[in-house]
């Protein structure tokens, strides 16, 4: 099974604050990994670090073998990003939002629709593409989004709170697609959330609280190892009792 994210003694610190506190994780490829935390855990920064907004302080990032520091465009080149706040221009089409992204990546004109057409049937919005984004729901707009990131055929998909304000079954048609995806394509996926119900007892999962990693494990596993009988059992377990896998 490859690495797909390898991250080694990561401490991020906002002065006095730290963000993130010597985390140490990987992600492999055809594997959901699910990074669950409460509100200012640190997964947003661990994000702005793993995409390159924010720079490393110290500790280090390898992305399928390249060092992000070091290699960064082709460690770049392998990531699909879904970002926690919208980034589509929402005075575009969805179909032209997507040759937007086409064209700053330097994809080849050639097969460009089909490719579009694919990635939108598959995401069961095929039907929404000359649409303005604008006019969209939320969940479609999240769902071209993901259309969008998988445009140049990453191996990494990366989502930070993807589907941070959907209703229920919005979100969990999102999730059972990115699991689907990920088993189908055999992308490493790091999904970040603060919701247990979108994790899956199959799921590779770390639990971050306060900066640090509470645990890290199959869901499976780690169910038994602390005697609990689901994802949200665990997760007050460790998090709220302060208890270490």
């Amino acid at each position: 099974m490859d690495t797909g994210i390898e991250v080694n003694n990561l401490s991020y610190d906002y002065g006095p604050k730290k963000a993130l506190d010597d985390i140490s994780f990987s992600a492999f490829s055809g594997k959901f990994t699910a990074l669950l935390g409460p509100n200012g855990a640190g997964k947003s920064t661990l994000y702005h670090l793993l995409t390159r907004i924010m720079k490393l302080q110290s500790g280090q990032i390898r992305i399928f073998g390249n060092d992000l520091k070091k290699s960064p465009l082709s460690a770049m080149a392998s990531m699909g990003i879904v970002f926690q706040q919208q980034t589509l221009d929402l005075d575009l089409t969805v179909r032209q939002n997507l040759k937007y992204f086409a064209a700053l990546h330097g994809l080849p004109a050639q097969d460009l629709e089909n490719r579009i057409t694919e990635r939108l049937k598959s995401l069961d919005i095929e039907d929404r593409g000359d649409e303005k984004v604008r006019t969209l729901n939320g969940g479609h707009r999240r769902r071209a989004e993901i259309a969008r990131a998988l445009l140049h055929n990453p191996r990494i998909l990366l989502l930070d709170e993807p589907t941070v304000g959907l209703d229920v079954p919005s979100r969990k048609a999102i999730v059972d697609y990115v699991h689907m995806l990920c088993r189908k394509e055999k992308l490493t996926v790091l999904w970040a959330t603060h919701l247990v119900d979108e994790v899956m007892q199959e799921d590779d999962l770390i639990i971050l609280h306060q900066g640090k990693i509470c645990a890290q494990g199959n869901v499976s596993k780690l169910s038994e190892e602390h005697k609990c009988q689901s994802v949200d059992d665990l997760f007050r377990k460790l998090v709220m009792s302060g208890e270490k896998a």
